[in-house]
Order: C-alpha cells, then structure tokens, then sequence
C-alpha cells in the first residue's frame, strides 16, 4: 500500500514546549522529539516524575506561566533555541467562573501574557538560530479566537490576542531571521476539553458545528506546529493555520 505519510527532519534543532506535559503540547513534544530535535517542556509540577505518563525522553522544566520572572528563569536556562511553541494554557469555566474580573484577568495571563513574555525572553536565542528557514515562534490559538464562547471570555478573549499578537511579533521580526505563526486546534482530545463530556448538551452542540463528526487530537494538531518550523514553510509568517475538522468553514 502507498504511503502519503509526511516527515520532518529536526535533527539537532532545540525545541521548547511550554505545557508539553499533556495534551496537545506533549503531541507536539513528542513529534519534535520523533522528528531528531532536543525538546524541553514546561509543566506546572515540580518534577517529571510527577506525571503518570513518561516524560523521559524531554528535558523538564516546571513553570507557573504567570509568574513573569519564573518565565525569564527558564528562557536563560536554555542557552539557545531553534523553535519556541507557547502552548501552556487553561480556562477557567466554573466558580469563580472568568465572568469575575479577577478571574477574567488571570486567563488572559494565562493565555497571553505568557506567550508575549516568553516569545520576547526567547528573541536573541530565536534571532541567532542556524536552521533552516529561520527559527520559528508558533503559538497556539483556538476556534475561541474566532468566536464568541460565553462559558469562557477571559480564555476567548486571550487567544483573540493571541491570533493579534502573531501577526505583530511576524511583522515586528521578518527581517531578525524569527517567522511567527499560529496553529488554531478546534475541538481536541485534551485535560481542558474534557470536563465538556460531563456537559452532553454542550458536548453535542460542539459537535454538531463540526462538520467531521468528530474530536481531533493531539497527533493531529502537531504535524501542522512541524510544518510551520520548517524549512517547507520559511515564506510563511503572521499566519493561524487551523485544525479543526472544518469548524471554521461551518
């Protein structure tokens, strides 16, 4: 049987993941990590060894991505960088729900703030990169970007900045040898999106906008994060690709 299958080479390049200790950013992770790349993730514990799955093949770092000079600690602790992937997130749907300003405000901390701080520790390790194509920035957005989510308006909110934020930092770094992107996931298999399956009615009605029927995961969201890092992509930078099972087109 023929083969369609796509592979990337990473070999050597150095990779850093914030949340790649589940869900979508492990996905991710591990794709890197398969493609010849050093990866390090970020997790909120303390140690690796924490979590119930294997960690082992990343080197690890624990961080609170609110914590301004927690996120400075890890950028200097890297010495260089090929691929920065600001992954690291979290909505807050129940009480206090993100309808409390102060709530509100720590998902957008969360969600943004993290990325712009980190994208900006991680600019000169970015701008002296030697791979192909340039280093890349490639943050993750949401179907939240596009779209009201009531449930959830600090996290909508933060990832509609995050899609804005994209296209600054392209714009702001075409010509520092840094391409910024976005992967846009829609619904996927993840901690977040789990609790939804508790919730039938809002489960059912997330579907019925999904015109494949079905959730995505996280190994379908990492091979369009590889595509944008890579060389095959170096004309492409400001732009959110999504992956969503044509959400968006419905």
């Amino acid at each position: 049987m023929a083969s369609n299958g796509v592979r990337f080479d990473f070999s050597g390049a150095r990779v850093l993941v914030t949340g790649g200790s589940n869900g979508i950013g492990l996905g991710i992770a591990r794709a890197f990590a398969e493609a010849g790349a050093r990866v390090t993730i970020s997790g909120t514990r303390a140690k690796a060894s924490e979590y119930p799955h294997d960690l082992s093949g990343f080197a690890y770092a624990a961080l609170d991505v609110r914590d301004a000079a927690a996120i400075a600690r890890v950028a200097g602790s890297l010495g260089a960088l090929d691929v920065l992937v600001n992954n690291a997130g979290a909505n807050f749907p129940f009480q206090p729900s993100e309808w409390d300003p102060d709530v509100f405000e720590d998902s957008v901390r969360v969600n943004l703030f993290s990325a712009w701080r980190m994208s900006v520790a991680c600019k000169p390790m970015l701008s002296a990169s030697a791979l192909l194509g340039g280093a890349s920035v490639i943050n993750l957005a949401s179907m939240a970007s596009f779209r009201a989510v009531p449930i959830v308006p600090g996290y909508g909110s933060a990832k509609a900045g995050v899609v804005a934020l994209t296209r600054n930092l392209a714009v702001q770094w075409a010509k520092e040898n840094v391409r910024v992107n976005a992967v846009a996931p829609g619904l996927t298999d993840s901690n977040m999106t789990t609790p939804m399956k508790a919730f039938p009615e809002i489960e059912a009605a997330e579907m019925a906008k999904i015109p494949m029927g079905r959730r995505g995961a996280p190994d379908e969201i990492a091979p369009a994060v590889l595509f944008l890092a890579s060389a095959q992509a170096r004309y492409v930078t400001g732009a959110t690709l999504a992956v969503c099972g044509g959400f968006s087109a419905s």
